[in-house]
C-alpha cells in the first residue's frame, strides 16, 4: 500500500479545486438576463406554449406510457428540434399531424432527444405530438413508486419529484426553468385511487371495471419541474381560505394527522397573500403526505409534497415540539408558491432567489404566529453552519455559475438557503422591514408568471427603500467568503472608542503551495457590511455600513461593546484582548442571542486556530445551568464535535469524563420528566441533554434509558411522547442483540413513518460491529423504504462509530444501491459519508474513487468532502491535545 502524506492529501484536494473555479471574469449569475441570453443547455429557437399530456402508469411492470401534444413556437426556421429525455423510449414524433415524421436521436449523457425533420418548419406555431414510455424508479426522481405498510399489508402509490431536472423523466419537455408553459393533464389511474396534481380535477370517467381517466383543469404558465402527480388509495380533507380551497391529502386513515398542518395552511395563505401584495392565483393548494420516495418536502405549484413524517402531526405519537418543524417546512413550501412558482429564476444560478427566500420567510412566518418559539434565536445553527461551509475554500458565491443539471442539484446546500436565508435578514433590518416589503411586492407584480434574476431584485429593493442595496447585496452573493470583523477597543481618559476593521475569515488547514489555483481561492475579499455595535447596556445599537475600516465612539472606558448585538449580521467578529475580557466578564448579562453569537464566534476562531481551544472552553465555563437552550445547544454540539474526532484516542475517556461533568447538572435542574408545565424550549434542552449524556457514556443515563424503554414495550402509554425519540436513540447506541431486535421489531411493526423511522435509526446506531453488519445487509432488501437507506448507513457511520463498515459496505455493493438509489447515491451520498473519516489515507481513496466523479456535479462533491476530511485532520490534531491538558485540570469541577 501506498503510503500518504498531508503533502499528498494537499495536492488531491488542490486537483479537485481546479475544477470548482469560476470562469474568469464576472460571475454570469450577476447579469440581467433576457430569456435568449438564460444559460442552459437547450438552444431558444423553438419554444413550448402549451402540453397536453396523457399518462398511463402500470403500477405492477412500473413503466409508464404516454402522449403528448406539445404547441410550440419556431422562432426561425428550423429542422431540428432539441429537447430533455432521459431513461425513455421515444415513439412516433409527428409535427402539424402527419405532415413530417421525426427521426429521433437520444443522447443519454446530454439527456436529451433531438428531433430531424426532412424539411424545415416555418417561423410560427405548430403542433408537435410525440409517443413515448418512460420508467416508474424505486427512487425519488421523476416518477416513483412507494410501498408502505397499512393494517390490510402493503400498498403501493406513486408521487413525482422533478427539481432541479427530473421532469424530463417523465415525458420529453424543455426542462429548463426559463422554458414556461401551460400543462394539461390526463391520467389513467386505478378506481380506488384518487389522483393530484398542480390543478383541481376537470372531468373523471370509468374506462373499465379496474381503470378511470382523471383530467386536470389547466395551469397557469409554469416551469416543468414544478409539475406535480401523486396517485394512490389516498384521502383528503379540506378548508377554504380566501376562495381557495386548502387540502391535505394523505394515505388512507391518515388525514386527520394533517389538521395542525391544515389549520396553519390557512392562516399562511392570508399572510403572504397580504405580505406579497399578489395573491395566490391557483383555485387550489393540497399538501399531499408521502410515506417515501423522497426526504423533503417540494414546492410544486398547488400540489406541495412532503415526506409524511415532514407534515402530520398526532400527539399519541409525536412530541409536542415537532409542530415546529412541520410549521417551519409547511411556511417554506407555500412561500415559495411566490418565489420560485409565480416567480421563478431563470436559471439555477439564481437558485438562491427561490430557496434563500423561502428560508427566511419560514422563520419571519413562524416569528409572526408563533413568537413564544423565538424563531430566530432558536434557529441559530442555520447560520453558523453556511459560514462554516463559506469559510472553506471549496465555498461559492449565492449567485454562482451552473454548467448542468448535476451541478444544479448540487447548489442544493447551505450557501443557497441559509447564507441566503442570513443576508435577507440582514439587508431587511438595514433598510428596514416596510421598505422591504414594498420592493418585495414590486419585484412580484413586475415578475409574475416570469423569470427573474438578482439584479431585478435589486433594483426593486432600491427603488422603495431609497437606500444603497446593490453594492451591499452584491457583494455578498457575487463572491464567496465570511467576513471577519476585527475589533478593539482604547481609551483616552474615561472616553472609549472602537477600531473596526474587516478581512476574511477562513477555516483552511495547510496545503501544498504549489498549486496554481491557490491564489484565486485564497484571493482577498471586500464588502459592504451592514455593522450593529454597541456597549451591552445600550438602548440603541449604532449601526454603520462598514466599508473597509471605521472607528467609532463607544461608551465609557472599560463598558463592553460587542459587535453584531442581536445576531443579525453576516459576519465573525474576533475582539481584541482588552473587548474580550470584558466581554467575557459580562457574558451572564447579554441577552441569549448576542451570548450565542459570542460562544459561537469564539469556538470558529478556535476552527480557524486564530485561538486557542482553552479560551473557548474557559468561556463555557461562566454559563450558568438555567441558561437558555440555544446557549447550551451550542457547548453541547461544540462537546460532541470534540467527541467525534477523539475516536479511538486515549484521550476519549477524559474528555467524555468532562463533558458529563459539564452536562449533568444541568439535567439534574431539568430531570428526566417536567414537575409543572413544560415549554418547548425545556423539552427540546431534556432530549438533547438526555441524547448527549448517553454519547459521552453516562451509566445512570443509559441505565434508565434502558429501564424506560422496557416499561415502553410492556406499555406504550408509559412513556411520554416527547421522549421516545430520544430514550430509543440512546437505547440504540449502547444496544445488544436483544435490544437491537426489539427495536427493529418494532420498527417492521408500526404502519406510522415517524415511527419506523425512530426504531430503525435507533438500531442503526448501535456501536456492536455485528449489529452494524446486520442493518448494513437490511439495506439490501425491500424491507427499508429507499429513501432512508442513504440515512441509515450513514447512522451506521457516524452515531454507530462504523466509518469502516461502512464504506466496505458501499463499496461491496455500489452496483446495487446505485440502481435502487439512481445517481444521487454516486454523486453526493459516496462523498457524504466520507466524511465520517478524518485521516489523509481516507481522504486520498475517496479520491481516487472514480465512480464519485463521473458528472461534475459528483467532483464538486468530492472536492467539499475531501475539505470537511481535511479541517477535521486539523482541528484533530490542534484540539485533541489541548483537551486533553484542559480535562486533566477541569474534570470533576
Amino acid at each position: 500500500m501506498m503510503a500518504f502524506t498531508r503533502r499528498n492529501l494537499a495536492a488531491a484536494l488542490a486537483a479537485t479545486l481546479v475544477l470548482m473555479l469560476p470562469v474568469s471574469g464576472s460571475v454570469a449569475a450577476e447579469r440581467n438576463y433576457s430569456f435568449d441570453t438564460t444559460p442552459g443547455k437547450l438552444p431558444k429557437t423553438v419554444i413550448p406554449v402549451h402540453y397536453a399530456i396523457e399518462l398511463t402508469p402500470d403500477l405492477e411492470k412500473l413503466s409508464l406510457a404516454g402522449v403528448e401534444v406539445v404547441d410550440i413556437e419556431a422562432r426561425e426556421p428550423t429542422a431540428r428540434l432539441t429537447l430533455n429525455a432521459v431513461n425513455m423510449t421515444l415513439g412516433a414524433a409527428t409535427i402539424d399531424g402527419d405532415t413530417q415524421r421525426a427521426d429521433i436521436t437520444l443522447d443519454a449523457a446530454a439527456e436529451s432527444a433531438t428531433l430531424t425533420f426532412t424539411q424545415p418548419i416555418t417561423t410560427g406555431t405548430h403542433r408537435l405530438r410525440i409517443a413515448f414510455t418512460a420508467r416508474i424508479n424505486s427512487f425519488g426522481r421523476g416518477l416513483f413508486f412507494v410501498d408502505y405498510p397499512t393494517d390490510q399489508g402493503i400498498r403501493r402509490m406513486i408521487s413525482s419529484q422533478l427539481e432541479p431536472a427530473d421532469a424530463r423523466r417523465i415525458f420529453p419537455c424543455w426542462d429548463e426553468p426559463a422554458f414556461k408553459a401551460t400543462f394539461a393533464l390526463t391520467v389513467t389511474v386505478p378506481r380506488s385511487f384518487l389522483a393530484v396534481s398542480n390543478m383541481p380535477v376537470a372531468h373523471e370517467e370509468a374506462v373499465n371495471s379496474d381503470l378511470k381517466q382523471v383530467t386536470f383543469a389547466l395551469t397557469p404558465k409554469m416551469s416543468s419541474y414544478l409539475f406535480v402527480l401523486s396517485a394512490g388509495e389516498l384521502e383528503r380533507i379540506t378548508a377554504q381560505a380566501d376562495g381557495v380551497t386548502i387540502g391535505v391529502v394523505t394515505t388512507a386513515g391518515k388525514a386527520e394527522k394533517g389538521r395542525f398542518a391544515l389549520d396553519n395552511a390557512v392562516k399562511l395563505l392570508d399572510y403572504y397573500n397580504d405580505y406579497f401584495g399578489v395573491k395566490y392565483p391557483l383555485p387550489k393548494l393540497d399538501l399531499i403526505a408521502v410515506p417515501g420516495g423522497f426526504g423533503g418536502a417540494m414546492e410544486n405549484w398547488g400540489g406541495i409534497t412532503f415526506f409524511e413524517s415532514r407534515l402530520l402531526f398526532d400527539p399519541a405519537t409525536n412530541a409536542n415540539t415537532a409542530r415546529r418543524s412541520i410549521f417551519s417546512v409547511l411556511a417554506h413550501e407555500m412561500a415559495h408558491q411566490w418565489f420560485g412558482d409565480l416567480v421563478t429564476m431563470g436559471w439555477w444560478d439564481n437558485l438562491w432567489l427561490n430557496e434563500g427566500f423561502a428560508s427566511w420567510m419560514q422563520e419571519k412566518a413562524a416569528a409572526h404566529f408563533y413568537p413564544q418559539w423565538r424563531t430566530w434565536l432558536n434557529g441559530y445553527g442555520q447560520k453558523q453552519y453556511a459560514m462554516a461551509l463559506d469559510a472553506r475554500r471549496t465555498s461559492h458565491p449565492i449567485q454562482q455559475p451552473i454548467a448542468d443539471q448535476s451541478e444544479a442539484t448540487t447548489a442544493f446546500d447551505g450557501i443557497t438557503y441559509n447564507k441566503g436565508q442570513a443576508l435577507i435578514r440582514m439587508l431587511e433590518s438595514y433598510l428596514g422591514d416596510q421598505a422591504f416589503r414594498a420592493g418585495i411586492r414590486n419585484y412580484m407584480a413586475a415578475h409574475a408568471y416570469g423569470n427573474s434574476t438578482t439584479a431585478d431584485l435589486w433594483q426593486a429593493l432600491e427603488s422603495a427603500a431609497g437606500k444603497p442595496v446593490t453594492g451591499i447585496a452584491a457583494s455578498f452573493t457575487e463572491q464567496d467568503g465570511v467576513p471577519l470583523i476585527i475589533a478593539e477597543t482604547t481609551c483616552n481618559g474615561t472616553e472609549q472608542r472602537m477600531s473596526l476593521r474587516q478581512d476574511r475569515f477562513m477555516i483552511a488547514p495547510a496545503r501544498s503551495t504549489s498549486a496554481n489555483d491557490d491564489a484565486k481561492v485564497l484571493s482577498p475579499r471586500h464588502w459592504q457590511i451592514p455593522i450593529a455595535v454597541g456597549p451591552l447596556r445600550a438602548t440603541q445599537p449604532a449601526e454603520i455600513l462598514l466599508d473597509g475600516s471605521a472607528e467609532i465612539a463607544a461608551g465609557s472606558c472599560g463598558d463592553p461593546v460587542k459587535v453584531n448585538l442581536g445576531d443579525v449580521g453576516y459576519y465573525r467578529v474576533e475582539y481584541g484582548p482588552r473587548s474580550r475580557e470584558a466581554l467575557a466578564k459580562s457574558l451572564t448579562t447579554m441577552t441569549p442571542e448576542d451570548r450565542v453569537n459570542f460562544l459561537a464566534d469564539q469556538w470558529a476562531l478556535v476552527q480557524a486556530g486564530r485561538t486557542e481551544l482553552a479560551s473557548y472552553l474557559t468561556l463555557t465555563e461562566g454559563i450558568s445551568a438555567d441558561d437558555h437552550r440555544t446557549v447550551w445547544d451550542q457547548v453541547i454540539g461544540t462537546l460532541s464535535r470534540l467527541d467525534r474526532l477523539a475516536r479511538d484516542r486515549s484521550a476519549r475517556p477524559a474528555l467524555q469524563a468532562y463533558a458529563r461533568a459539564r452536562l449533568r447538572p444541568v439535567f439534574d435542574r431539568l430531570g428526566w420528566d417536567a414537575t409543572g408545565p413544560d415549554n418547548d424550549d425545556e423539552a427540546l434542552l431534556r432530549s438533547s441533554l438526555i441524547r448527549a449524556l448517553g454519547e459521552f457514556g453516562d451509566v445512570e443515563i443509559i441505565a434508565e434509558a434502558k429501564r424506560r424503554f422496557a416499561g415502553f414495550v410492556q406499555n406504550p402509554q408509559s412513556l411520554p411522547s416527547a421522549l421516545r425519540d430520544t430514550v430509543a436513540q440512546v437505547v440504540g447506541i449502547s444496544a445488544d442483540r436483544a435490544s437491537y431486535d426489539t427495536l427493529i421489531s418494532l420498527a417492521r411493526k408500526s404502519t406510522v413513518t415517524s415511527e419506523r423511522l425512530r426504531y430503525y435509526y435507533a438500531a442503526a446506531s448501535a456501536r456492536d460491529a455485528t449489529l452494524a453488519r446486520a442493518t448494513l445487509a437490511l439495506t439490501l432488501t425491500d424491507e427499508l423504504p429507499s429513501t432512508i437507506i442513504n440515512g441509515i448507513i450513514s447512522a451506521v457511520a457516524s452515531s454507530g462509530e462504523q466509518p469502516d463498515l461502512a464504506w466496505d459496505f458501499v463499496q461491496q455493493n455500489l452496483d446495487a444501491l446505485t440502481a435502487r438509489q439512481g445517481p444521487s447515491f454516486r454523486d453526493a451520498f459516496i462523498p457524504e459519508v466520507m466524511t465520517n473519516f478524518s485521516d489523509e489515507t481516507h481522504a486520498i481513496e475517496l479520491a481516487h474513487f472514480a465512480p464519485a466523479q463521473a458528472t461534475s456535479g459528483g467532483r464538486v462533491m468530492v472536492a467539499r468532502a475531501l475539505e470537511t476530511i481535511a479541517i477535521a485532520d486539523d482541528l484533530k490534531t490542534r484540539a485533541l491535545p489541548a483537551i486533553d491538558a484542559w480535562t486533566k485540570t477541569h474534570n470533576g469541577r
